[in-house]
């Protein structure tokens, strides 16, 4: 008998989806019409829930199904779901670990580029037909520059390996020293924002994390300086984000994630120093496969009571 499943987002490949049907029967609530009926009506029998980092799934949503052993998330975020709610109702949770780090730390670097370089605002320029004509403003060298990484996990260290491509000195800052790790570690993170020409956001969000880089911290990267966020928009206190642009005391920002996305803040949308993105880090079709197949496995995993390729909880 297959197990029924609650899944809140698309898989996004049709073969992620036809081998969930293959396997599962699946309850999607992001196509009902009435998803709260739908809810009601298949709680009792639900034993898993398929979500993703950036939708997750809500507490009053997991008490609503009495049968959940698991939470399986598409995506490495894990700060939409409540993990010690889930802890203590007994639920495992996992995530897709790894599998998104080298898509993500790509999009870093690209963000940076795009920047420094000026890439958006030159294509622009040669869309409009303003070229030749007049000249753009000189844009930033990248090579050679400092670089800070606020988190140095998986994807913190995959940035700091591109980095060394350009030929960047990198510190970084964390909870603690990583052990074996070549780059200097600098406790405080506003005296790393002093020491970097580009700080690299990477850290997991948490209720710890909430607005860290503030005011000071932008002030301390400085009028040339440039935040690249690739991790969770909450992380950056986003109206002192704006000041700070809008007030010429930070050079640039390439952004990926915002603290009320899908809103992003409509005065970002005229400065040429900004670069913006729809939360795509992982948003290619091999690391989106990559992902489906791991929730796939986690999935069958518990099922089949063996362990669990990539837990959380």
């Amino acid at each position: 008998m297959r197990p029924h499943i609650l899944q809140t987002l698309p898989m996004n490949a049709p073969a992620l989806e036809q081998a969930l049907d293959a396997a599962y029967h699946v309850h999607r609530l992001h196509l009902a019409q009435d998803p709260g009926q739908l809810l009601a009506q298949v709680a009792p029998h639900v034993r898993a829930v398929v979500t993703t980092g950036a939708g997750g799934v809500s507490n009053a949503v997991l008490d609503a199904l009495p049968a959940l052993e698991l939470i399986a998330i598409r995506g490495v975020g894990t700060d939409r779901v409540d993990l010690e709610h889930a802890r203590q109702a007994g639920l495992r949770v996992t995530a897709t670990l790894d599998v998104l780090t080298e898509d993500v730390a790509d999009l870093a670097l690209a963000l940076l580029l795009a920047v420094s370089r000026r890439v958006c605002v030159g294509d622009a320029f040669v869309r409009a037909g303003q070229w030749p004509g007049r000249d753009l403003p000189l844009a930033r060298r990248v090579s050679g520059k400092r670089a800070g990484i606020l988190g140095l996990g998986s994807i913190g260290r995959a940035i700091a390996r591109r980095t060394l491509g350009f030929g960047m000195t990198v510190a970084y800052t964390g909870r603690r020293p990583k052990a074996g790790v070549p780059y200097r570690y600098v406790a405080d993170l506003e005296q790393l924002a002093r020491d970097s020409d580009i700080l690299f956001v990477a850290a997991s969000a948490n209720p710890g994390t909430l607005g860290l880089v503030g005011r000071r911290v932008l002030d301390a990267l400085g009028p040339d300086g440039i935040l690249v966020n690739i991790a969770r928009g909450s992380i950056v206190d986003e109206d002192a984000l704006v000041a700070a642009l809008a007030e010429g005391r930070l050079g640039g920002a390439g952004l990926d994630v915002f603290q009320h996305e899908p809103r992003v803040p409509e005065a970002l949308f005229a400065m040429d120093n900004v670069v913006l993105q729809p939360h795509q880090g992982s948003a290619t079709a091999e690391c989106r496969l990559d992902m489906g197949n791991l929730v796939l496995a986690n999935l069958a995993a518990h099922f089949a009571g063996l362990p669990l390729p990539t837990p959380v909880v």
